[in-house]
């Protein structure tokens, strides 16, 4: 399906029961959202209607060329106008790695429009920004962002036909699935618009993130090597309404393609909790 809104044309998959309540996935860098593939299943079964949009960028449409454009309240912004051209007033927000920071935003700034948040493998923008101030093992861990803000990211990346992205992808599954990731990323503009999330980036912006107040689930796994447990744990922090922490240890940033029926699991004790 593909949505008109904001003069661009974002692509979205869509699924499940035509009248169940409805979830939008946001997908992370390099990614896009085919990540929720081994997720949604489940989703579907327990009666949930899913809309996975592939954001700003990613959308061969949807593709600004100027960095601004990719400041965080462009992309809550798409959020909010995407779900407008689907006449949803309220869904249950789903977001992984870069889509978990626009997750956070959006609940922070509309909780009228979010039942509720599971957030994967990047804390709360406030958080994040603390402990890229604060903590220097998250900035340690953080290091790859300097890279990608530099104008030679997409050389570096792309170069020996892509080798550093496939290097980057190498914990997401086969070789089949890293592909099914980097191939895109190899179009003329698309990891220079994917680039420009963190080119457009604002430690000021993330740290002027309010607090949620909707009910949220945080997964994290030991294992991510770009997000630290000081990190994680300060997420709690940022979070005004019913909120949940949960690790699943053994796993690393690739969550969705390394551990989606866990990943399901917490989403759908969110989305229904006991009672």
């Amino acid at each position: 399906m593909r949505i008109d809104a904001r003069g661009l044309r974002f692509d979205v998959t869509t699924g499940g029961p035509e009248h169940g309540e409805p979830v939008l996935l946001l997908h992370g860098f390099p990614q896009h959202s085919g990540e929720w593939d081994g997720v949604v299943p489940a989703l579907h079964a327990a009666g949930l209607r899913s809309y996975a949009l592939d954001q700003r960028g990613y959308s061969p449409q949807a593709r600004p060329t100027r960095v601004e454009a990719y400041r965080l309240g462009e992309l809550v912004a798409d959020a909010l106008a995407v779900l407008d051209a689907l006449g949803v007033a309220t869904a249950h927000v789903v977001g992984h790695d870069w889509g978990a920071i626009v997750g956070w935003a959006l609940a922070a700034a509309h909780p009228d429009r979010v039942r509720t948040l599971t957030a994967v493998s990047v804390p709360h923008p406030a958080a994040m920004a603390d402990a890229l101030a604060n903590d220097p093992q998250q900035r340690a861990r953080s290091a790859y962002m300097l890279l990608f803000r530099q104008s030679v990211a997409e050389r570096t990346l792309l170069a020996l036909g892509a080798a550093g992205l496939r290097r980057l992808l190498r914990g997401v599954g086969d070789a089949a699935r890293v592909a099914a990731y980097a191939d895109p990323m190899r179009e003329p503009g698309a990891l220079t618009a994917a680039l420009n999330w963190y080119r457009a980036m604002s430690r000021a912006e993330l740290a002027a993130t309010g607090p949620v107040s909707v009910p949220v689930t945080f997964v994290w796994s030991d294992g991510d090597a770009a997000i630290g447990r000081a990190a994680a744990q300060a997420c709690a922090a940022h979070v005004t309404g019913d909120y949940r922490f949960v690790e699943l240890p053994g796993f690393t940033h690739w969550i969705p393609d390394e551990a989606p029926a866990p990943l399901a699991e917490a989403i759908l004790a969110r989305v229904r909790p006991a009672g």
